[in-house]
This record gives structure tokens, C-alpha cells and sequence, in this order.
């Protein structure tokens, strides 16, 4: 044999044996675990933009694989390695990386409850969701002014307000701004078809826009269910008679940094949400109202009620006469402020 054909042979040997090295290497950290009887659960947020060499190294830096370029290797193996989505994902030590290679190719990300509660205006909602890390407040607020959104759900208006429904969601972290709006318009037009609400309206000679307006006055003025009917047929009353509905909740929507009090000036403030200046309805709803509210519009009850005043026990006395209400204000709200309560 020709020294030549050795060295070859030899060489070829070396290479295989060096191969076989790094495809044990490969092999072990494919498919065990980097502790396996470790299973507590680590969360990994995946951001947008981030690349495979990057997740892998964030995965081994989070001592959850023990070799990035292992890792790496198994997606390109597996063609997965386009397949990762964004997103916060539950994983841990005792997992192989096949394993934690399904979890972020699945989307099946973790989910945070978010409750919106009925009556928040937007401002609220964009910060209670970046209060949660689930969205930028200020992204948010913009997407709800984007006028091609507002029109295409054929709301009136400059805004969302009041079209964002109050209820629990699920949402992923770094799921966009947008979608969360849509999901919370989605879960309002839901609503409004499913009870057919809508025609009711119109049956009753108000628009929709009109009806979640008045519902949101009543959402804001009273948080007690038997009393929203009532409150109702106040406004409804007060519409009939073309008198100012003078509702406080609406002077508070239209000044800029409330600070918790109204004062006699801010009676006088120039806004079209003014009602103790400017007749009517306001132009839109200045939250966002709940079923009950919303339905309450639609269905006040019978009353003579012109007049309403708090009892400040999140209950209400109710007049039909300025007389009466005059009293009541005496009553529950005049003696409670001279004798400190």
C-alpha cells in the first residue's frame, strides 16, 4: 500500500471518527434534557424580530438546552426553524429540546386574563393594559382614533369610546395593539347582534350611537342593577321635555386631568359633553357600558322622574318634581357636608 493511500485511509478515518464525536455531541443534546429532574416551569418570551440563533441562545442562557448550536441544528433538521412564532411560552429544564422546539412552533402561548370593567373610558383600558404588560397605552389609545378602523365597524364618531366591551379577555403577550382593539370590537358586535339590540333602537326612533351614548351615562351614574331602568327613564324623561340632562359624569369626560371634584365653574365649561350647558345627548358615549346599561337605554321604565340625587350609599332618591328633589338634596347630601359625614 502506497504511503499516499495511508495517509488517505487514515485521514478518512480521522474524519469519520471526529464525526462520529460531533454527531454523539449532537445527539445527546437533541435529545435529552439539560436537567431532568428539574420541572420547574421558566417563561420565555419570544419578541418579534428575534432570529433563531437568537431564541437558541436565549434558551441556553435560560439553562434550557445545553447547546444552542444543538438546538439550532434540530430546527434545521426538522424544518422548523421559519415555524417559531412570537410570544411568552411555559417551558422547563426536565423538557428535551425536541420538546421545547414543539412548544414554540405550536402559538400555544401563554394567556393573561385582563377584565375590563364596565364603565372605563379608554384612557383607562390602555393603562390597566399596560399595567398588565399586554400593550403600549399610548399605541393602543392611537389605534382607537384611526378613523378607517372606526368607520369600517360604522360607528359615528371621532373615537372607540364606549365601543371597547367590558368583559374578561385572554390575550398573549406582544399580540399587536390592533388585535386586542379588534378582539374587544369583535366581543361588543358579538353582543349587539346576538340580542339583536339594534333593531330594538330603532324601534324606539334612537340611533345605536345614540342608545350606547345614553348607555354610558347610566353605567357611569349608578353601579346598582335594579336601578339603571330608573335612571334611564330620568334621561329618557328629561329628553322628551327638551331639558338639560345635567349629569355630572359628562362635565368629568370633558375636563382635561380631573382632578375628583367638580367645581361651579366646571358647570360652565364650553364642550359639546357639557350637558349642563348643551341640550341633548352628548356627541358620543364617554365610557364604555355593559349589557345591563346598554339594555337599560333601550327599556327605561314608566316613571314621572325628572330628578335624581345620591343617597351616598351607591344608592339614589328619585323626584318628579323640583320640589322634591330639592328636599332629597337636603336631605342626603347638604346635611351630610354641614355635619362633616
Amino acid at each position: 500500500m502506497s504511503k499516499f493511500k495511508k495517509l488517505f485511509l487514515f485521514s478518512l478515518a480521522g474524519s469519520i471518527f471526529i464525526f462520529w464525536i460531533f454527531g454523539s455531541i449532537f445527539y445527546y443534546t437533541a435529545t435529552h434534557p439539560f436537567e431532568e429532574n428539574n420541572s420547574a416551569r421558566v417563561n420565555v418570551v419570544i419578541t418579534p424580530g428575534m432570529t433563531l440563533n437568537k431564541i437558541s441562545t436565549l434558551l441556553e442562557n435560560q439553562k434550557l438546552v445545553s447547546n444552542a448550536l444543538s438546538f439550532r441544528l434540530l430546527a434545521y433538521l426538522q424544518e422548523k426553524e421559519g415555524q417559531i412564532q412570537i410570544g411568552e411560552y411555559e417551558m422547563s429544564a426536565s423538557m428535551t429540546p425536541k420538546e421545547i422546539l414543539g412548544i414554540v412552533t405550536s402559538g400555544k402561548t401563554i394567556l393573561h386574563a385582563v377584565t375590563i370593567p364596565e364603565g372605563y373610558r379608554i384612557t383607562e383600558i390602555a393603562a390597566l393594559l399596560e399595567d398588565k404588560g399586554l400593550a403600549k397605552a399610548e399605541k393602543f389609545i392611537e389605534i382607537t382614533q384611526d378613523q378607517e378602523l372606526i368607520q369600517s365597524m360604522g360607528i359615528v364618531g371621532s373615537s372607540l369610546e364606549g365601543y371597547l366591551f367590558p368583559e374578561t379577555y385572554n390575550f398573549s403577550k406582544n399580540t399587536p395593539e390592533r388585535k386586542i382593539v379588534q378582539r374587544l370590537l369583535d366581543t361588543y358586535r358579538e353582543n349587539i347582534k346576538n340580542q339583536g339590540l339594534m333593531k330594538r333602537a330603532e324601534s324606539i326612533n334612537f340611533s345605536f350611537h345614540q342608545i350606547m351614548t345614553l348607555a354610558s351615562l347610566i353605567e357611569k351614574e349608578t353601579g346598582v342593577d335594579e336601578e339603571r331602568k330608573l335612571i334611564s327613564s330620568v334621561f329618557h324623561n328629561r329628553l322628551k321635555k327638551n331639558m338639560l340632562l345635567q349629569t355630572d359624569p359628562t362635565v368629568i369626560y370633558a375636563i382635561a386631568n380631573f382632578d375628583g371634584n367638580i367645581r361651579k365653574k366646571d358647570l360652565k365649561i364650553d364642550s359639546p359633553y357639557n350637558t349642563y350647558k348643551y341640550r341633548g345627548l352628548p356627541p358620543g358615549p364617554i365610557a364604555s357600558p355593559g349589557i345591563k346599561s346598554i339594555i337599560a337605554a333601550l327599556e327605561p321604565n314608566e316613571s314621572d322622574y325628572l330628578y335624581f340625587v345620591s343617597r351616598k350609599d351607591g344608592s339614589h332618591q328619585f323626584s318628579s318634581n323640583l320640589m322634591d328633589h330639592n328636599r332629597a338634596v337636603r336631605k342626603y347630601q347638604l346635611r351630610r357636608v354641614s355635619s362633616g359625614k
